[in-house]
């Protein structure tokens, strides 16, 4: 009960998302029912057709009124066809409209929900909800509901005409086909669960294969083969076993079905040829009776197919649904304080924060400081401290519990996230390149830049050269077959973010991929990017921010020391601890 329940919910949310298109989707199920209905009236002209013949074969058969009948078959037959291909058109054109808006609010969907949903929730899972589930959701409405209504209406119409034809024989045929209705829902009611194990595991599949396909490289350096070829087996069995159970248990109504309906021939014929030597009926009559059986088991087969479909339509449905009605970010069309002119006046206050998944493990605990405009601020400390956390609280990528970050003295919590983040340049430890060309990958989403920018910036950066080797310079295409090394992927990055010229900055890592000359020739290039600009640098080789303005030592979430490179040592303190540890490890 709880699993058809599910269905049912399921299936309310997507005519709920549809409501637009109602109107018309009851139109094509209205054509579909009428369809099936003008079939139903075949068996009884065919059934006065054989009468005809019979009747006329020692004195002539009337062939006016035969071809009469003949003609009145044609046109019903060619209007249920009409019918029937006018509600296709209609159910795929909706269901592909309907899945493309899907698609296009699980997209928008993605960049609405917090930061804290990617960390619990496999980006592989993401992706099949937005492919395989829509694409399962579509093909079942499409092919499912006219299917289920069509069937039930010719269902329902066989009854009717066969009572009303011969009750008797109409009453046999209903006795013997009860008994394949419920064995057929008592499949139907335990193959559902299995249904929605499907979606799940496959979504799960294709998480774990887009983490092991991303991270082909470590897999192989790491000999690690085994143990992830025998989780990739784990998950695919369980893949393979919830469709083996939901096949095997949907592959049973077909036969079922047709050992239902060869029941109801042979009771026709007996009970038939009974009545029909009693002189209760006309031999026309039994004629009628055998389409009727293969027109009323029929619909049972198809209400079976289409309720399996209907079922893995509503698993999919479920999930999509389920992500789309996640918690998003919170509204901020209400606030109107935006920042133009930006100094780059940044100040912590007091703040605290937690992930919402482990709220008692406190990340940052009572962090203050206060950056002054232009200037460089590095921030260093070991793994765990909160490094990455804290430029992440600056970005609003997550929401602190208490205390302030402010900008030029607004509070970002008065802030839009579009205008934060467009005050500030990022370059990631994870570089991010896509397929296009060099020029796509360096102008992403900024306009007005000209091939002399590109020319400045790529020289800034140590690129030039790089860029001008290749086949068609910046008109290169980047894709699988390109070979580009892991530093020059991050020197691209580096070139995009001095592109977008943004008032502050923020440096993860930037130079983690680059040798020891690229590194200095990088460093020249932020020396020059940071004049002027407010910028935060996170960096573990501590030679490479010497030359910041502050630098906030953190431990534990805390901030222990602060001050320039100079100040710091002198201090002889965590810093140079931290500093002079680099130079032992390299002995």
């Amino acid at each position: 009960m709880k699993k058809k329940n599910q269905m049912f919910s399921a299936l309310g949310k997507v005519s709920g998302y549809m409501k637009d298109k109602i109107p018309v989707v009851v139109f094509a199920l209205v054509l579909a029912a009428l369809g099936a209905v003008l079939t139903i009236v075949g068996p009884d002209k065919i059934g006065q057709m054989t009468d005809l013949m019979r009747d006329g074969l020692a004195t002539g058969i009337d062939m006016q009124a035969v071809s009469k009948i003949g003609i009145t078959l044609a046109i019903i037959y060619g209007a249920s066809a009409l019918f029937t291909f006018v509600q296709h058109y209609i159910m795929a054109t909706v269901t592909l409209g309907t899945s493309r808006r899907m698609r296009g609010d699980l997209s928008r969907k993605i960049n609405q929900v917090p930061m804290s949903y990617f960390n619990r929730t496999a980006q592989g899972d993401v992706l099949s909800r937005i492919t395989n589930d829509v694409q399962t959701l579509q093909q079942g409405l499409a092919n499912s509901l006219p299917g289920i209504i069509s069937a039930s209406a010719q269902f329902v119409g066989c009854i009717i005409m066969m009572f009303v034809t011969e009750w008797r024989m109409a009453l046999c045929v209903v006795v013997v086909t009860f008994l394949g209705v419920m064995l057929l829902m008592l499949v139907m009611t335990h193959s559902q669960k299995y249904f929605v194990a499907r979606q799940e595991h496959l979504g799960t599949l294709n998480g774990f294969v887009e983490e092991m396909y991303s991270g082909h490289e470590v897999l192989r350096i790491s000999c690690a083969g085994r143990k992830v070829n025998e989780q990739f087996l784990k998950f695919n069995q369980a893949v393979y076993d919830a469709n083996w159970k939901s096949q095997f248990l949907s592959g049973i109504m077909q036969p079922l079905m047709n050992v239902i309906g060869n029941i109801g021939y042979v009771v026709v014929c007996v009970v038939g040829a009974a009545l029909a030597m009693n002189g209760s009926i006309a031999f026309g009559v039994i004629v009628s009776f055998i389409l009727y059986v293969r027109l009323f088991t029929a619909p049972l087969t198809q209400i079976a197919q289409g309720m399996t479909n209907l079922q893995t339509a509503s698993a999919s449905a479920t999930r999509i649904f389920e992500f789309l009605e996640t918690e998003e970010l919170s509204d901020e069309s209400d606030k109107k304080d935006t920042l133009e002119a930006v100094k780059g006046e940044v100040s912590f206050d007091h703040v605290h924060f937690s992930y919402p998944e482990t709220p008692d493990k406190v990340i940052i605990n009572d962090f203050s400081t206060h950056v002054k405009p232009g200037q460089k601020v590095a921030i260093v400390g070991p793994t765990g401290a909160g490094k990455t956390t804290m430029v992440n609280l600056l970005m609003r990528f997550f929401e602190i519990n208490s205390g302030s970050i402010s900008i030029d003295g607004v509070p970002t919590s008065q802030l839009k996230r579009e205008n934060i983040h467009e005050l500030f340049s990022m370059v990631l430890q994870d570089t991010w390149l896509f397929e296009g060309t060099v020029r796509e990958n360096l102008v992403y989403n900024m306009e007005g830049i000209s091939d002399e920018d590109l020319e400045r910036v790529c020289k800034a950066c140590g690129l030039s050269h790089f860029v001008h080797s290749l086949p068609h310079g910046f008109d290169t295409e980047l894709s699988d077959s390109t070979t580009i090394s892991a530093g020059q992927k991050q020197l691209l990055t580096i070139a995009r973010a001095m592109l977008q010229n943004s008032p502050m900055l923020i440096l993860d890592e930037a130079t983690s991929s680059v040798d020891t000359r690229t590194e200095a020739i990088i460093q020249r290039a932020m020396d020059e990017l940071t004049k002027g600009r407010t910028s935060f640098v996170i960096a573990h080789r501590l030679s490479t921010i010497k030359n910041a303005d502050m630098i906030l030592v953190m431990k534990d979430g805390d901030v222990i020391e602060s001050g320039n490179h100079q100040e710091l040592m002198d201090k002889g303190g965590f810093y140079c601890d931290l500093y002079n540890s680099q130079f032992d490890q390299a002995v």
